[in-house]
């Protein structure tokens, strides 16, 4: 069954790399940050020891490797399923097959796409960010965030702050696409995993909610910090 596509006007953005800091500019010159760099600006203590036990554990230079590696492979599965959703039927590349198959399953479930690679800003709270998809799944609608995995996650509680970035995107497309009538309560992450079935998180209303009060409290401490570095 072809897809049912009817995407939202894209906001016209730039992307902006400061001091391995990412923003994003708007059509009027308006310059916020991204989801993602305010999360790694407020990242909490224990969370800053884990990665860096990591990088201790194995090696800086593996490290690396492996970081570098995942973005390739992302950024890949990305464009992968980017193509998919805006109709183009794409060829995957043999490289990219192993994750291809682990997701398309979960695609097959998604129809009404409203919003495919697309920037999205709160002008109250001060931030933007780029959203995988906006679209329905199993008849709700929901933003969609894909991340891939050589190893299942088994819990939301090892997927860190993904779903904070979640409720941060939701609240960005409902203040900024509110008048086109989007009103989302419900998220959608998939970790895609080659040789595997797609591991499927729905966030739920309630779920949203409480991961929202916590993207305004260290949206808060983001700018707050900024006031006292730059006073």
């Amino acid at each position: 069954m072809p897809l049912d596509i009817q995407l939202l006007p894209k906001i016209d953005a730039k992307s902006l790399r400061e001091y391995g800091k990412q923003y994003y500019v708007d059509a009027q010159g308006n310059r916020l940050p991204s989801v993602t760099t305010i999360l790694n600006a407020t990242k909490p203590q224990a969370d800053r020891d884990r990665l860096l036990n990591w990088k201790a554990r194995v090696g800086t230079e593996e490290a690396n490797r492996i970081t570098t590696a995942a973005s390739r492979r992302g950024t890949k599965t990305h464009k992968q399923i980017e193509r998919y959703l805006l109709g183009e039927n794409p060829v995957c590349s043999e490289a990219s097959l192993p994750y291809w198959e682990s997701i398309k399953p979960v695609l097959e479930e998604i129809n009404t796409i409203r919003l495919v690679e697309g920037s999205v800003f709160h002008y109250d709270l001060k931030y933007s960010g780029i959203v995988d998809c906006i679209a329905s799944y199993q008849g709700i609608p929901c933003v969609c965030e894909w991340k891939t995995a050589d190893k299942p996650k088994g819990s939301i509680e090892r997927l860190y702050e993904y779903p904070l970035q979640l409720a941060a995107y939701i609240g960005a497309a409902n203040k900024y696409y509110g008048d086109l009538g989007i009103q989302i309560n419900h998220a959608l992450l998939v970790v895609v995993i080659p040789e595997m079935a797609a591991e499927v998180f729905w966030l739920e209303t309630d779920t949203i909610k409480y991961y929202w009060q916590q993207w305004e409290a260290r949206v808060a401490e983001y700018w707050q910090r900024q006031k006292y570095w730059s006073s």
